[in-house]
């Protein structure tokens, strides 16, 4: 990853409020990057994006990526060189009771920046960010790779299924590489794991349920302790999409399509052991108990082969799931301590470089 690549490039991050979005904000303002963020509102109260100032040194816009109108408006006037789509409504449980926001929000929304894009030819980039339940699971143990078929049980996951064929549709439509000296834009999508860090204050979401519950010394409840995800700390993908917007920008035609970032399989735990080693790492007994009124369907197992990533990009993940929870465990003590939220996450930024 060439730093020095990032320095005044004109990007448009939407989702730039939620916990990835802030985490990758941050970073990007420390490349020296001219950003817009393009969101609909900041998800969570308490979040990152607030405690950590995140639109200090950035251009930070409330909107809806459902409104074409406005993201067409937005792209005209500010003239993104790079286009990082992350807004989504992200939760499986809340897909189920509203799965109509969850369908026009990760699928139109998908298709509104893709056509805001093909419509303007300043944009050399544009990268649409998924999710690893894309893919039509079949319980499987080895990892699903990017030649399997997207699919999706719960309507997140479909929807998410549904993202991935509306971009490769778009980008076998209009930016096809074959035709790329026409229309110099690269397309392409990224799908990650089960990601982890500080600020991450998601409903129904395992690590928040666990740090509230250790800060507050309350039981956790756990809807499924023996489901086992790739669980992988934050800045691991952020990393993955950065190194690969880098090489879209250069080679397009080589690196448009689909790529999985996600940790190596014997990182992939089930939730017990992450509740388990989180106690032993912060030194403090964590109760918890079983979420009997948990009656939707969820995935016993979901892993990632992420091989393509690994031998065309060079990318490898630097840290394993113990040092993953050990700097989730220093956020969020930090923060009890009442540290400077955006310095020490910045902080942490720059030790992911150093590893």
């Amino acid at each position: 990853m060439n730093l020095d690549f990032w320095k005044n490039k004109k990007v448009l991050l939407t989702g730039h409020t939620g916990f990835k979005g802030s985490w990758l904000s941050l970073w990007l303002q420390n490349l020296d990057v001219d950003l817009v963020g393009y969101s609909n509102s900041v998800p969570t109260i308490p979040s990152l994006f607030e405690l950590a100032n995140v639109k200090d040194g950035m251009t930070s816009l409330i909107e809806d990526v459902r409104d074409l109108h406005q993201l067409n408006d937005t792209i005209k006037e500010f003239k993104p060189e790079i286009v990082i789509h992350m807004a989504a409504q992200s939760l499986v449980r809340k897909s189920y009771q509203n799965p109509l926001e969850t369908y026009s929000t990760n699928i139109m929304g998908v298709a509104n920046i893709l056509e805001a894009v093909r419509t303007v030819n300043n944009i050399r980039v544009c990268m649409i960010v998924t999710s690893d339940k894309c893919y039509d699971n079949k319980g499987l143990e080895r990892g699903y790779n990017e030649e399997d078929p997207m699919g999706g049980y719960d309507p997140y996951s479909s929807s998410k299924g549904c993202a991935e064929l509306v971009t490769n549709s778009f980008r076998n439509s209009f930016f096809n590489t074959s035709k790329f000296n026409d229309h110099k834009t690269a397309i392409a999508s990224v799908r990650a794991g089960n990601v982890i860090g500080g600020g991450d204050w998601a409903s129904d979401r395992l690590i928040p349920d666990i740090m509230n519950a250790v800060l507050q010394n309350k039981t956790v409840r756990i809807r499924n302790p023996d489901s086992i995800r790739p669980w992988q700390f934050v800045l691991e993908p952020l990393y993955g999409y950065l190194m690969l917007i880098e090489r879209l920008w250069h080679n397009g035609p080589l690196y448009s399509g689909g790529w999985n970032f996600g940790p190596d399989n014997n990182d992939a735990k089930p939730v017990s052991w992450i509740i388990d080693t989180i106690s032993q790492l912060w030194g403090k007994n964590i109760s918890w108990e079983l979420d009997h009124q948990n009656s939707q369907y969820e995935a016993k197992s979901l892993l990632l082969d992420c091989t393509k990533a690994k031998t065309k990009l060079g990318w490898e993940p630097k840290t394993d799931i113990r040092l993953a929870l050990q700097l989730v465990i220093d956020w969020y003590k930090k923060l009890e301590n009442k540290t400077d939220v955006r310095e020490f996450t910045e902080q942490q930024i720059k030790y992911y470089h150093s590893l």
